[in-house]
This record gives C-alpha cells, structure tokens and sequence, in this order.
C-alpha cells in the first residue's frame, strides 16, 4: 500500500551483515498513527530521497512477515520520494504540536501494558521529571569482524561514502513517569542527532572523549530538557527483546499554556 509518513525518528546507523548498513526509521503514517520502516540503507540512497526529519515521504509499506509488531513495515526503497517538508519550528513549533502530540501515551507503564497485549513497538511519552543523562563506556566500542566486512562492502557504493564509525560512549535518560506505577527509567538514547553532535564535538574537543561526552550530556539534559521545554521522548523497543525500550528521539518544544495544548 502507498503511504505518506511524516518522519520523527532516525536512530544512529548500524553495520549488519546482511544490510551492510541500516538505519531504522520510525515516523506517522496516514491512517496508520506510529510505523516502523526497517532495513533502510539510507546513506546508499540517492541525495534526493535522503529524508530528514519532518519531512514527509511516500512509499510502498509491506508488512514485515519477519516482524509481527504492528508498526512493523518494509519499505520498498525504489518507490520512495519526498513529498513535502520540512516542517519547521515556527509559532513555537505549532504545526510539529498538532501532528505529533495526538500521538502521546501516558506513560512507559501504558506503553509497557500494550506491549503486553499487542506487541506495541513504538510510543511517545512525556517524563514528568528528567533527573540525568548518564555516560558510560560502551560495552563494545568496535563493531564485530563480520559487520566491519558489511560496512567497507557498503563504502564501495560511492567513492565518498565512508564506513560509520560506532559511537564508544552510551548515553541514556534517567527520567519518571507522571504514574503511580513508575519506579524510574533509564533509556540508552540511540537517535543519530546524539551520534553526529558527539563526532562533531569530539572534532572541536580535539579528540577529548571526556570533554566531548560532556558537552553532548550538557546538550540533551540542560537544553533539550530545560523547565522551558515540553519534553517528550519517542521510543522503541527491540523485536530480540521486546521489554528492553530505548529513547529514539526527542521532541522538544518550548512549553505551552495548558489551554494551547487542547486540540
């Protein structure tokens, strides 16, 4: 069936052996609400269909047979097109309000009970307290010798396409729900924005990990989270392990009066 997806998400590129490299797209979809578009080899894709958030694109969406999770979706490459966009920030960011924010759970404790019941994959939550942004030392700062082959097979596709490097840091939100039931959470963000703030700081910190994993903690606890900002994380979990959820992305629009939030 043909679609029309507002994308929100783009997570941090993985090397697979089989894809060579993906990137795992979530976004809105017509009539549809969350989806998941996966495997998507994104930097192989010609300039012109290279998506950025908010736009919409338009594709052919199959159901992932190896996928029963109902966001779950193929895209077939060949049909995409950008359609429209990006949406901007403009009127404190009114029009991203009115797409997105219909789409909020109530919380991870509902998201984690319609995972139970139907598989949910896919959610947006807003923490009702956002304590720290954690880093720690990735478990594997290298990717194994299988995906290393994948990644220099996939930098044969353009001569300035150069394997990804993975991120040797993690990071993840520690945050609380606004429901009785919530004990805290902590989430490893996996958003690509975080990846290339963290290359480009490291760059600038003159190869300081310390120093640049500072900097990318200061950005997305002190401003994205800021008491100015109606913070909200999109988040997914995994089809391997299905209870283990990670933060996806952030939307992070300056804070209304309550009566603007009424749609």
């Amino acid at each position: 069936m043909e679609v029309d997806v507002l994308i929100t998400v783009k997570a941090y590129p993985t090397a697979s052996a089989k894809y060579l490299e993906t990137v795992c797209t979530a976004g809105i979809g017509a009539r549809l609400g969350f989806v998941r578009l996966y495997p998507i080899r994104f930097r192989a894709l010609p300039y012109g269909k290279q998506y950025r958030k908010y736009e919409t694109i338009r594709a052919e969406l199959v159901r992932n047979a190896k996928d029963p999770r109902p966001e779950s979706y193929r895209l077939a490459e060949g049909t995409m097109q950008v359609v429209s966009g990006p949406i901007g920030t403009e009127d404190d960011w009114r029009e991203r309000r009115e797409l997105v924010l219909p789409h909020l759970s109530a919380s991870m404790e509902d998201l984690w009970a319609r995972q139970k019941e139907v598989g949910t994959c896919l959610g947006l939550v807003r923490p009702s307290d956002v304590t720290d942004v954690t880093v720690t030392r990735a478990e594997s700062t290298d990717w194994t010798p299988r995906q290393r082959e994948a990644i220099e097979q996939f930098s044969l596709f353009g001569e300035d396409l150069k394997p990804i490097p993975k991120l040797p840091v993690d990071f993840r939100y520690r945050f609380r729900c606004d429901d009785p039931r919530c004990r805290g959470h902590e989430l490893k963000i996996i958003d690509w924005e975080l990846g290339a703030l963290y290359w480009k700081v490291l760059a600038r910190r003159e190869g300081d990990e310390r120093a640049a994993a500072a900097d990318v903690r200061a950005k997305f606890l002190d401003e994205l989270c800021s008491p100015e900002r109606d913070t909200c994380f999109f988040v997914g979990n995994m089809q391997r392990y299905p209870t283990s959820w990670l933060v996806l992305g952030v939307f992070w629009p300056p804070k209304q009066a309550q009566q603007e939030l009424t749609f």
